[in-house]
């Protein structure tokens, strides 16, 4: 019998576990934590967004990176195939907005319970936790197994095949910090810069403070390299102490790596349903309403009460002039400042606060048929660790899905 050892515990590293032992193979898996599936708890703010139940063209769209890689993986098992997984093992799951799939419980911690069920049933799997492996066994670019370290001291492991899942290095504190990218080093291979993705924004602009806590749902945010549009799309998002987050802040990070030495500019459309003959007429009526107060009293019903004062600051009217003695090259600039509320950039927050990682294993260098590696035999690689990552809603899970499937699968076919 085959003996696959599988190093790390997370999503891809336990559909990996699940996989080749279903397939005939003995399964180590080591998992550095206390227990498995650390960063899987936290994810969807702790409801864990399985996967999207949109199309495929839905799902190769919103993989911004390395798209194409996804093909072999993705159609060996779909997100419908981790539906009717998921469903097998008794987890009932639900479809939200955007086709977001969600346990029904919406209960992180019952997604981890039906795969650690799956790996203690089976007779094949074992789980070493709080083992941590500190290099790959390698001779002559052939992977022979790892090298652990436990409290009794080091101890070499051997085996037919290692997967490595261990994640990428956002949330560090789920214990993703780069060790996959060291043992695919020692391998030969090539890592893609790692940066922190999906993630906040921080800004220059001195009125964050002020505004800190307010939600603004159905804006566009809008930024531009040059004349290249980078991002344009409606949505919801929060201003913070030092910028701005929220769920069209978060997706159009995904966007900006490419960009993030050179002059960005970006604005936020206030109301993007009126053009600016329909706010000036909107705001006009609002005039009419309020002609005796002053401005400062007379913008109550179109803006939230934190942003009347910074919206007149960039006006530059004053805020005790009576409404009907503003002129209508004032009311022009007001429309602007409304139509273009311009925002400083500064940068992507860090690691710390990135759902996902950017960069990783060269997926140049990996079979994306097997997820094997090209440089080293009996080596394959699943999940974050590689150079593939995807939007919010359900399409980073379910590349881990795929990877760790595939991984198991080929590892257990391997001649």
């Amino acid at each position: 019998m085959k003996k696959i050892i599988v190093v790390g515990g997370g999503a891809a590293g336990m559909m990996a576990a699940i996989t080749a032992a279903e397939n005939g193979c003995e399964v180590v898996l080591f998992e550095k934590n206390d227990r498995l599936g650390k960063k899987l708890f936290i994810t969807g703010k702790g409801r864990c967004n399985l996967t999207n139940a949109g199309d495929a063209d839905r799902f190769f769209q919103s993989v911004t990176t390395n798209s194409k890689f996804m093909y072999s993986p993705f159609y060996t098992f779909d997100n419908q195939m981790t539906i009717d997984f998921f469903e097998k093992l008794g987890l009932k799951t639900k479809v939200e907005r955007g086709d977001r799939v969600f346990p029904v419980s919406d209960h992180s911690s019952d997604v981890i319970g039906v795969l650690k069920t799956k790996l203690n049933r089976n007779q094949e799997i074992t789980v070493e936790l709080q083992t941590e492996v500190q290099k790959l066994i390698i001779e002559d670019q052939v992977v022979k197994g790892v090298q652990i370290k436990t409290a009794h001291g080091k101890k070499d492991v051997y085996g037919d095949a290692v997967v490595i899942t261990t994640g990428g290095i956002s949330y560090p504190l789920t214990g993703s910090t780069g060790d996959g990218y060291r043992f695919a080093k020692s391998a030969g291979h090539a890592i893609k810069v790692p940066l922190p993705s999906l993630v906040p924004f921080e800004l220059k602009n001195e009125f964050c403070k002020e505004l800190m806590g307010l939600s603004l749902k159905n804006v566009e945010l809008v930024i531009k390299c040059g004349r290249k549009c980078l991002f344009e799309e409606q949505g919801e998002l929060l201003f913070t102490h030092f910028g701005i987050s929220g769920p069209l802040v978060i997706k159009a990070s995904a966007y900006l790596h490419k960009y993030l030495d050179k002059d960005l500019s970006m604005y936020i459309d206030l109301k993007p349903a009126m053009t600016e003959e329909m706010l000036d007429d909107r705001i006009l009526r609002d005039f009419s309403k309020y002609t005796n107060k002053d401005f400062h009293n007379s913008l109550g019903d179109l803006l939230p009460v934190k942003l009347i004062d910074v919206v007149i600051k960039r006006s530059e009217i004053d805020p005790y002039k009576k409404v009907n003695s503003i002129t209508k090259e004032e009311r022009k600039n007001l429309v602007t400042v409304l139509k273009h509320f311009t925002l400083s950039f500064q940068g992507l927050r860090g690691f710390d606060e990135a759902i996902i990682t950017k960069g990783g294993v060269n997926v140049k260098e990996v079979d994306p048929s097997t997820m094997q590696s090209k440089l080293a035999d009996h080596l394959y690689f699943a999940g974050e660790v590689l150079d593939v990552d995807a939007l919010t809603g359900g399409f980073n899970l379910q590349i881990a899905w795929s990877t760790g499937y595939l991984a198991g699968l080929a590892c257990s076919e391997e001649s």
